[in-house]
């Protein structure tokens, strides 16, 4: 495998430098303080990233208030009270984009953070002491248990709320293969994912750097250099 600070390198170059890499990197992750985040919020964020999913972020931003309005400010035991004329309604309010295989998401994925709140004294709290080690198995969980959370939408849900998430994009994939880690171009299997966890592992305990800033600097390393200001404006302080 190439050095992690080899591959740094190559990022800060690309970006304009050590600081303008650095800027880009966001704010250190704190799964502790994930435990905090309440119910209504962990269920805002699910939904949020899977209605971006396949979707311009910028439109779902925008129209966030009125998801938040129309999903009851995203309580889930508000929700789960709700009769089935409620959901089919949805289908057809301006407020939200209008997708009905997502709008039930939401509906199942209430069901998701209060069974799992009730278990763990909140589902923030289950999250917060999930291992950071082991992103790999609480994705799967994710993905298993909650509706629409497998693959990317769940690795953005956790790095949403501020969990150490890396991602695992084209460009980031790409970064490791070309470093030496022998996995697929778009590596799905749980075999592939376990050798990404495995790497990240070693070199944030290498580094000492979240896994988050790791799995940027690799996607900023390779593929079409976007400029920092590009990066910006797509992706926000959520990059």
């Amino acid at each position: 495998m190439a050095d992690f600070q080899q591959i740094r390198a190559r990022a800060a170059k690309r970006k304009g430098g050590e600081e303008a890499l650095a800027s880009l990197l966001g704010p250190m992750p704190d799964n502790t303080a994930v435990a905090k985040v309440h119910d209504d919020r962990i269920l805002s964020t699910m939904a949020e990233r899977i209605f971006a999913a396949g979707f311009v972020w910028r439109v779902i931003e925008q129209k966030w208030p009125g998801f938040e309005e129309a999903f009851l400010g995203f309580e889930p035991k508000r929700l789960l009270f709700q009769p089935d004329d409620f959901w089919h309604e949805l289908a057809s309010d301006k407020r939200i984009v209008r997708n009905p295989q997502k709008i039930k998401s939401v509906r199942d994925n209430a069901a998701f953070v209060d069974r799992v709140s009730k278990e763990h004294g909140g589902f923030g709290k289950f999250l917060a002491d999930w291992p950071a080690d082991d992103q790999v198995g609480l994705t799967a969980y994710l993905g298993k248990h909650g509706s629409r959370l497998g693959g990317n939408t769940g690795q953005y849900f956790l790095r949403w709320l501020e969990w150490d998430t890396f991602i695992v994009s084209a460009d980031m994939a790409a970064a490791l293969r070309d470093a030496g880690l022998d996995i697929a171009e778009s590596p799905t299997s749980k075999r592939d994912l376990d050798k990404i966890q495995a790497q990240i592992n070693r070199w944030s305990a290498a580094t000492g750097l979240p896994r988050r800033h790791i799995s940027r600097i690799l996607a900023m390393s390779i593929g079409e250099n976007h400029s920092p200001e590009t990066l910006r404006e797509y992706m926000g302080e959520q990059a």
